[in-house]
């Protein structure tokens, strides 16, 4: 039993020794020579699948490897090149192969030195160029001219997603369908280009053409104003101001206040007066009719009233009714009339006679006044296009309401604050943008529109439903 024992441990020992000699033999790098994962070690032997996923391709790769770098030098494969191109029998020798042959450089960099490795093998191009498609079969047919003639012979065309087009919607009538000329003129035309003149063929025939209107060479309001958008304050606004400026500016507020108040005066003496015009009928208590006046209505009263002390009536006249006259004399006031209608036309030529040599002084006088009429108008005009140009239309009316004029901001000399630091501002800085854009004629001049008061009545009703509750 001993022997047996001793036996058998021997054996198993030599056994471990002969694996681990085998595997120390076996045994296989993890990754190939070429830096591709390798799959060698064979975990199982079952199937047709582990053997095939571990077997050895490391020479093959090797051998591939270097074919693709014989194709990177030569531009292909060298055991495909004829001997004329590899070898060649050198008589002469070459004077220039120093100049063509890179030099060495100690200082150039890898990364330099791996991008100056051009392959000889052309890159691949993702569109056609005439270099790829040289070696190719051009088209017979191009593809407008295949349609062309598909739609000639009616065939099945494939329309957007594949799907096929039907053939009576190709022409109605006709096998072949042409561009329309919308679509052959379409991008040819500019609605911003200028109209060009047409010119017009003498062909013996009426040709109507469309007469071009020129616009009026007027000048807007809007480009003969000069003044900024941001005018320079007055030098008395300051917050302290010289003497005379400050005062000059006083009296100017002084004079626009002073206009202000003229203007308020005169308004309420003509509503002053509008009140008292205006007839009551509490007043007079009478009922007076259209056409009529008041003193004609007093006159009236007052006859009343001295009739009514006990004088007598005055008898009204009675209107005598004119004789009609007889033929005689219906015949002498004919030659009457017509004997002062001569008279009139002989003194009238008399006087149009007298002046024909005076037409000379008539003529002059005339276009004097006609350029003294002109100067002042053109005065006039010049004087408005100044004012313009200063002012803006500052104080003119246009439209519903008035462009307001520029308010004169200033304080009186014991508001002055004499220094920054006490300073109130005052004044609104939108209010001045908004009055300057409509003294400018850049927006229409508008009022401030305030909320108004709701006139209608609210009415609470109660439902039928709540009037009845126990």
């Amino acid at each position: 039993m001993a022997a047996s024992k001793s036996s058998k441990s021997s054996s198993t020992v030599s056994r471990k020794a002969s694996s681990s000699s085998n595997t120390s033999v076996k045994s296989k790098p993890t990754r190939s020579a070429i830096g591709a994962p390798s799959q060698l070690n064979q975990s199982s032997r079952k199937g047709k699948r582990a053997w095939r996923k571990n077997v050895d391709l490391g020479d093959v790769e090797e051998t591939l490897e270097e074919i693709r770098a014989e194709e990177r030098v030569t531009g292909t494969a060298l055991h495909k090149m004829q001997d004329t191109e590899l070898f060649q029998i050198d008589t002469k020798g070459d004077d220039k192969i120093r100049h063509t042959l890179p030099r060495y450089s100690a200082a150039q960099l890898t990364s330099t030195k791996i991008l100056a490795q051009r392959s000889a093998v052309p890159a691949v191009f993702s569109r056609i160029t005439s270099s790829s498609s040289l070696n190719k079969r051009k088209a017979l047919l191009s593809r407008e001219e295949k349609e062309r003639l598909m739609r000639i012979a009616k065939r099945p065309r494939k329309g957007p997603f594949n799907s096929i087009l039907d053939p009576s919607e190709y022409a109605a009538g006709s096998g072949t369908v042409e561009l329309s000329d919308a679509v052959k003129q379409s991008g040819t035309y500019d609605p911003w280009a200028e109209e060009q003149a047409v010119e017009e063929v003498k062909d013996g025939m009426e040709t109507v053409s469309k007469k071009t209107i020129k616009p009026p060479a007027l000048k807007r309001t809007r480009d003969l104003i000069e003044i900024p958008a941001i005018v320079e304050p007055h030098q008395g606004t300051s917050y302290n101001p010289p003497v005379e400026a400050h005062l000059e500016l006083l009296e100017k507020a002084a004079s626009i206040e002073a206009k202000r108040l003229r203007d308020a005066e005169k308004l309420a003496e003509i509503k002053a007066k509008m009140e008292g015009a205006r007839l009551t009928q509490e007043e007079y208590d009478i009922a007076v009719a259209a056409g009529m006046t008041v003193q004609a209505v007093q006159d009236d009263k007052d006859d009343e009233n001295v009739a009514s002390e006990g004088e007598e009536e005055p008898v009204p006249s009675v209107k005598k009714v004119p004789e009609r006259k007889t033929k005689a004399q219906r015949n002498r006031a004919t030659r009457v009339l017509a004997e002062k209608r001569a008279l009139a036309e002989k003194a009238h030529r008399k006087r149009l006679l007298a002046s024909i040599s005076d037409v000379k002084t008539l003529r002059r006088t005339t276009a004097q006044a006609m350029s003294t009429q002109e100067q002042e108008r053109e005065e006039r005009r010049i004087a408005l296009v100044e004012k313009l140009k200063k002012h803006g239309v500052a104080g003119q009316k246009l439209g519903k309401h008035k462009v307001p004029e520029g308010r004169v901001d200033v304080q009186i000399g014991e508001d002055l604050s004499e220094s920054l630091r006490g300073l109130k501002p005052e004044g609104s800085l939108f209010h001045d943008r908004f009055q300057s854009l409509q003294q400018r004629a850049l927006i229409e001049p508008r009022v401030r529109v305030l909320p108004k008061k709701r006139r209608n009545r609210m009415i609470e009703y109660e439902k039928h439903a709540w009037k009845r509750f126990e």
